[in-house]
């Protein structure tokens, strides 16, 4: 009886240690799943600050918050910084961007501005580095470019040596145009045309800048210059009317 009795205390000892066990199990699971709620829960750990910095002009910042918020749940701790980055680099006037959350309640947000150096067929902007972007409807003042798709980088780099060389002069791009064929067509802020074909174009526009001086001390005013010669220039002349007269040089 008394090995008997031993054994009933020691099963009842072993079930009340397996009994608290799972006791303490559930408790801590119950803890975890409510402590995960209330972390989840944006009424209780709210994001109330979106912090952004940065030098910008265009980026629409009310507009940008909005898409945040809507896109994430409100808890500070639900988040998802990587998500967020993804968000606000998407936006077309966003070139780069970094994110971060701060203790207790703001999200960071760090951008850099895309900045816009030319209009692309029309309807596009081209920054510095020849990536594409949308305006937005932003109405700027600024070089049109116009070619092919996928010749935005050629085209900016010609430009770009174009630009660099009328420098010297009081004359600069107003219009550039890229043919399917790669041939090369500027219209000078001046109002003259400059066909400048698909070769040596750099060195076509250095001829023409070493004869507009003598273009210039004609009565005429110049409409457009030919510059596809291995020697010399075609010149068209703006006649009364803008009846255009062609003359070659």
């Amino acid at each position: 009886m008394t090995q008997n009795a031993a054994k009933t205390r020691s099963n009842h000892a072993l079930w009340g240690g397996v009994a608290f066990l799972c006791i303490v199990i559930a408790a801590l699971v119950f803890g975890g799943i409510k402590a995960n709620q209330y972390l989840q829960d944006e009424q209780q750990m709210p994001v109330q600050v979106i912090d952004f910095s940065g030098d910008y002009q265009y980026i629409d910042i009310t507009k940008l918050e909005r898409l945040i918020r809507e896109a994430q749940p409100g808890s500070f701790f639900a988040l998802d910084v990587n998500d967020v980055f993804r968000l606000v680099e998407a936006q077309p006037w966003v070139y780069r961007a970094s994110v971060r959350k701060k203790w207790p309640n703001t999200l960071k947000i760090y951008l850099v501005e895309q900045q816009p150096v030319a209009k692309w067929n029309e309807d596009l902007l081209l920054n510095p580095y020849g990536d594409t972007f949308n305006a937005e409807g932003k109405s700027l003042v600024l070089p049109r470019l116009y070619g092919p798709g996928g010749s935005e980088k050629t085209a900016l780099e010609g430009f770009n040596a174009m630009h660099a060389l009328l420098a010297t002069t009081n004359m600069d791009i107003a219009e550039l145009s890229l043919s399917e064929r790669f041939a090369w067509q500027v219209q000078l802020k001046n109002g003259i045309e400059l066909n400048l074909g698909r070769q040596e174009f750099i060195d076509r526009l250095q001829r023409f800048i070493d004869v507009y001086p003598l273009l210039t001390q004609q009565e005429k005013a110049v409409k457009y210059v030919d510059l596809r010669y291995d020697t010399g220039v075609a010149v068209g002349w703006k006649a009364p009317r803008d009846n255009t007269t062609k003359e070659e040089s």
